[in-house]
């Protein structure tokens, strides 16, 4: 079965490289429940799958990577994302609280995570997020940022 990180990476069950993961299967299947976890879990926390799939896509975007955003896009569609939700998918800055929090630490999380502090979950909690939000938003950046580093490693080296 193609799982979503061979989808991302371009992989078929005809690459080696599909099979070389499938040494694991372990690895396969705990990244596909962990994505569909932090995409489309059974208690989205008040954070909404399509609120959840826009940032997927805006940390895709952050990272180069087309083939995430065009997936991501897809899945905004198919959730009937908002306009604001997908200016937010798509770069915007200048969102309405308490998105434009979310996105500030989505974007310096994705960009710079040497530089996060104690304060900028403060902040977050400041806009409204509670604890259970917080970390429902701190699993799925590091999950998109995770997906997007995999998918470009299996591509660089299905390329060589």
């Amino acid at each position: 079965m193609i799982d979503a990180m061979d989808k991302a990476a371009g992989l078929s069950p005809d690459d080696a490289l599909f099979s070389a993961r499938r040494f694991r299967p372990e690895f396969v299947r705990g990244a596909e429940e962990c994505r569909l976890s932090v995409l489309q879990p059974a208690n989205d926390q008040g954070l909404a799958p399509n609120l959840r799939v826009a940032l997927a896509r805006r940390m895709a975007a952050l990272n180069g990577d087309p083939v995430l955003m065009a997936e991501y896009d897809v899945q905004l569609a198919q959730l009937g994302a908002t306009e604001q939700l997908l200016a937010l998918g798509h770069g915007e800055t200048g969102l309405i609280e308490p998105l434009a929090t979310i996105v500030a630490h989505v974007d310096l999380i994705t960009l710079t995570p040497k530089k996060a502090e104690a304060s900028h979950i403060a902040d977050l909690a400041k806009a409204g997020l509670n604890n259970p939000q917080i970390v429902a938003l701190s699993e799925l950046i590091a999950f998109v940022n995770f997906q997007t580093r995999v998918a470009a490693g299996l591509r660089l080296m299905r390329s060589t």
